[in-house]
């Protein structure tokens, strides 16, 4: 997937760094409540955890066209949710403009009606920044299209890495880190008044690139309006959701003793049925087997203890999320070892990118391209015309006004300025082209982005680059030109992965017969 991420043509309003929307400081344009110093964004953590999440974005509206080229307009190679397309409500991987990766939560079709609604939920979520969440970074309102953003954990979720697993199973210490850091979670959306949390379970718990559990925000969010606020198999939702439908604080302690059963027994068994180990006395046959002889037996009492008074059927029984932190935070004998050597993976490691495929023979402009030898890339942009564009324009009789004739005009002389290497004329005829907006076409994106990199603008080169994209996204032209400018920029590895894609996309291309698209 290439970098295209920016505004697509038509578009007219100012983005912030991640292509989005910037989050305004008074009053959001949907009438939701000011953002001001008591919003909770930066505040302390339960525990002693700072709540800062440096580095995270600040919550924003990203455009449907946004979110449509960061994942390959919802591609399903890019869904991550558990069930692949058999899920509700799907989660795709995607990257932004700046190569951030982000996970989009697409709601059915009219989840939440109301835009002005759902707008509210989310910038209700979005204000919460912490380090031991996913954090939701924006959302999407279009049609009727209802669209979350958040920072995207490469790790997989929890029950992945316990029912699931390969190589090798949770350890001990890990399992303790995990039920600790989702209680300082909980207790911290608690404290910042945000104590309900929808459908808590394995699978809402992720692991980020440092290996570090975090919990998804998008539990904080129901699945729609007025809709189910439980997914998961009646066996383990609270016995008053079943009662009365409504979740309440204690709720979600019940939820967390669930999760507390998934860490201890390495399966997903049913309340009812661990209640009657934990009566009979049976701690040993509720532990996991790939545990044995590994784990403190204190240690699991414990826990056992804890997720039985979470359990327990009478809501006001039930344990607060500060005692549920305070409970878990003496068992964390291994905190100087990180969380990525106890799940067995590397630090920093970026999922999403598949391993390089061997080095294939690049082609012409491949070749170019990899070589920034923009005098070649011109030339061969010169013989292949406008063959490219085939099919992405269909204009009605009506549509050809006075106007049209002069846009093609327009575009007729960027043509001829462009093969006579006028490239700052070129620029503004193609300029004037695209600003009419009736036709798009991916090739005048291309030349432009050439003229731009011969006139020594990279940024906007790169930008064009990826407009191309936005308007023909299988284009390896696109690509190419964007690991042209990337280069440019001295993002060397990104130019790098954008000429491999190229390259990737052109040989599909031709085992497919070759031409247009």
């Amino acid at each position: 997937m290439g970098c295209c991420q920016s505004l697509c043509p038509g578009e007219d309003s100012p983005v912030g760094k991640d292509g989005a929307q910037p989050l305004q400081t008074t009053q959001n344009h949907h009438g939701g409540a000011a953002t001001g110093d008591n919003d909770g964004i930066g505040g302390g953590g339960a525990g002693g955890v700072s709540g800062g999440g440096g580095g995270i974005p600040s919550f924003s509206e990203f455009s449907l066209s946004d979110l449509k080229a960061a994942t390959n307009n919802f591609s399903s190679d890019n869904i991550v949710s558990e069930s692949g397309e058999k899920a509700p409500n799907l989660v795709y991987k995607g990257r932004l403009q700046n190569r951030r990766w982000i996970a989009v939560k697409k709601f059915t079709k009219m989840a939440w009606p109301d835009p002005k609604q759902f707008a509210e939920e989310a910038w209700g979520v979005g204000k919460f920044r912490h380090n031991r969440l996913a954090n939701l970074i924006g959302y999407c309102c279009d049609g009727d299209e209802r669209l979350l953003v958040a920072e995207f954990m490469p790790n997989d979720t929890l029950a992945k890495h316990l029912f699931h697993w390969e190589s090798q199973t949770i350890e001990w210490a890990m399992r303790l880190r995990v039920g600790y850091y989702i209680a300082e979670a909980l207790d911290y959306c608690s404290t910042e008044g945000r104590p309900l949390y929808h459908d808590l379970n394995a699978y809402r718990v992720l692991f980020d690139e440092d290996g570090d559990p975090r919990l998804s925000c998008f539990g904080l969010m129901k699945n729609s309006r007025d809709g189910k606020s439980y997914s998961t198999n009646l066996a383990y939702t609270p016995p008053e959701y079943l009662r009365n439908g409504r979740v309440t604080p204690e709720s979600v302690t019940y939820s967390f003793g669930t999760v507390l059963l998934d860490l201890l027994s390495g399966k997903h068994i049913p309340p009812s049925h661990a209640l009657d180990m934990i009566r009979g006395k049976n701690i040993i046959l509720l532990m996991d087997s790939h545990l044995e002889g590994k784990f403190s037996t204190e240690e699991a009492t414990v826990v056992v203890e804890l997720a039985s008074q979470c359990l327990q059927y009478e809501p006001r029984e039930r344990p607060n999320t500060k005692d549920l932190v305070a409970t878990l935070a003496p068992l964390q004998t291994k905190s100087d070892v990180a969380s990525y050597v106890m799940l067995g993976i590397k630090k920093h490691e970026e999922a999403p990118s598949p391993p390089p495929p061997p080095q294939r023979p690049l082609t012409p402009l491949g070749e170019a391209c990899s070589r920034m030898d923009l005098t070649a890339i011109h030339q061969i942009l010169v013989m292949t015309h406008y063959r490219d564009d085939e099919g992405t324009n269909e204009l009605s009789f009506q549509e050809w006004t006075q106007q049209m004739k002069d846009m093609l005009e327009a575009r007729k002389r960027g043509d001829q300025a462009f093969r006579e290497k006028d490239f700052k004329t070129a620029i503004d005829c193609y300029s004037q082209f695209i600003d009419v907006g009736t036709m798009v076409s991916p090739t005048v994106f291309g030349r432009r982005s050439l003229c731009y990199l011969l006139c020594d603008q990279p940024d906007a080169a790169l930008r064009d680059a990826m407009q191309a994209q936005c308007v023909y996204p299988d284009w390896p032209t696109a690509f190419y030109m964007q690991s042209v400018a990337l280069a440019k920029l001295n993002m060397n590895t990104d130019a790098a992965d954008m000429l491999n894609e190229a390259s990737q996309l052109e040989e599909k291309r031709q085992r497919g017969g070759g031409g247009g698209k």
